[in-house]
Order: structure tokens, then C-alpha cells, then sequence
């Protein structure tokens, strides 16, 4: 653990001499200590105490050389202090600032130039807010998005290039869209679409070529459309077929009198 380090260095390296610190009376009344709580150690979590026990102190250092001094320091700073730090340099800084903020100050990190910030200003999003994130370049922004944004707005990502998002899109798209993407190319994305179809829409996916996904249809289809799955080349869904047609119950033949 860092707190087990027998060192004070700074965030340039040197020694860290409390004799010529700005803090020397706080130290003096334990509110900082040496190689645990100090503004000046280069270590975040030494930072990050500090901050704990003096939050009061952190407006000061919202313009510190050192950006993990400025992004602890956002977390426990003035709210209206804190929109300068959506320009900072450093990624973290600006996420530490946005997360404070009201949204309406913090849509034009959607664009922000790092991915890490972009994901997370997508996760505290929503609605219409989400809608120009639908086409980021990176692919984990548009599964948060695709994860987050209502599904009756999920129209625009049907054809996302990614097939893990396209999946995440068929869990959550509106029921009667399915059938749009049940010729997906990939496997995975048909496998979600046969979960959600109804029994008696099955039959679109009965001659797939993914077994998983036959075997889906093998399970939950009508037992009167079957046929044709009791000799499917996979054994598992074939003997799944022909357990159900086995225990199908059979029709009366008479009028029973």
C-alpha cells in the first residue's frame, strides 16, 4: 500500500522539507501529516486525505502545476469554481469537474477529446442528451449509450458497425423492430432476437445457421412447427426436437363419444 512507502517526495521528485510548507501550522495542530496526509506528496491517496480534512483549503489549488492536486482539489472545491476545469489539459481533471456540474454545463464534453471522459459523461446522461454520442468513434461510448438511451431512440443504431452494440441493441429495441434485425450477420446479435421473438415468429430463424440460435428456436417454438429440427445436423438441437415431439400432446382422433 502507498501508505507503507517511507518516502515524501513531490510530483516533481524532490524531497518534501514540511519546514518551508505553507501548511506548517496545520501540521503543527495535525491537520496534515507527513508521508499520509500532505497536499505535496506526489501519491493521490496522500492528496486525496488531505483534501478529506481540509476541504476548506482546495479552492486554492484548482490552478496547482500538479493535475492530481487539481482533480482531488475539484472534488471538494467551490461548485462555482469549477467550469475553468472543463478546459483543463488533463482528462481526469475535467471529469472531476463535469461530474459536479449541472448537465447543461458539461454536453460539450461529449466531444471531449478523451475517450474515459466521453464514457462516463455518457453514463450520466439521458434521453435526447445521448443522442449525438450514438455515433462516436469509439466503440465502448456507444454501448454505454446503447445501454443508457431509450430504446424507442434506438432506431439510428440498429446498423452500428459493432456487433456488441447491435446486440445490446436487439435486448432493448421496441418488440416489433426485431424482425428488422433478424438477419443480422452476427450470430450473437440473432441469438437475442430469437430470445425475444414469441413462439409463433420463431419459424424465421428455424433454418439459421448458428446452432445455438436453432437450438433457441428448438426450445420455444410451436412443437407443430418442429419438423425439420428433428434431423438438424447439430445433435443437441436435434434431440431437444425430438424430445418435444415425443411429449407433444396428441390430438383427439374422435368425437370422444
Amino acid at each position: 500500500m502507498i501508505d507503507d512507502i517511507d518516502e515524501a517526495r513531490d510530483w516533481l521528485g524532490k524531497e518534501i522539507d514540511c519546514g518551508g510548507c505553507a501548511h506548517r501550522e496545520l501540521n503543527a495542530a495535525s491537520g496534515c501529516r507527513l508521508t499520509h496526509a500532505c497536499v505535496n506528496d506526489r501519491y493521490a491517496r496522500r492528496i486525496d486525505r488531505f483534501f478529506d480534512w481540509n476541504g476548506g483549503l482546495a479552492d486554492g489549488y484548482l490552478g496547482h502545476p500538479h493535475f492530481e492536486v487539481r482533480a482531488i482539489a475539484a472534488k471538494h472545491a467551490n461548485v462555482f469554481l469549477l467550469p475553468p476545469l472543463l478546459d483543463d489539459p488533463e482528462e481526469t481533471v475535467r471529469w472531476n469537474a463535469a461530474r459536479r456540474l449541472p448537465k447543461r454545463l458539461v454536453l460539450r464534453l461529449r466531444a471531449d477529446p478523451h475517450r474515459e471522459v466521453r464514457i462516463r459523461i455518457a453514463t450520466v446522461l439521458d434521453g435526447e442528451e445521448l443522442v449525438p454520442m450514438m455515433a462516436d468513434q469509439d466503440y465502448y461510448v456507444r454501448l454505454v449509450v446503447a445501454r443508457r438511451v431509450a430504446p424507442a431512440l434506438l432506431g439510428r443504431m440498429m446498423d452500428d458497425q459493432e456487433a456488441e452494440v447491435r446486440r445490446v441493441v436487439a435486448r432493448r429495441i421496441p418488440y416489433d423492430w426485431l424482425f428488422a434485425i433478424a438477419n443480422d450477420p452476427a450470430p450473437s446479435v440473432r441469438l437475442e432476437v430469437a430470445q425475444r421473438l414469441a413462439p409463433e415468429s420463431l419459424v424465421l430463424l428455424r433454418r439459421d445457421p448458428d446452432w445455438r440460435i436453432r437450438y433457441e428456436v428448438a426450445s420455444r417454438i410451436h412443437a407443430a412447427e418442429l419438423a425439420g429440427l428433428t434431423e438438424d445436423e447439430d445433435r443437441m438441437v436435434q434431440e431437444l426436437a425430438r424430445t418435444r415431439m415425443a411429449i407433444r400432446p396428441e390430438r383427439p382422433t374422435g368425437s370422444g363419444l
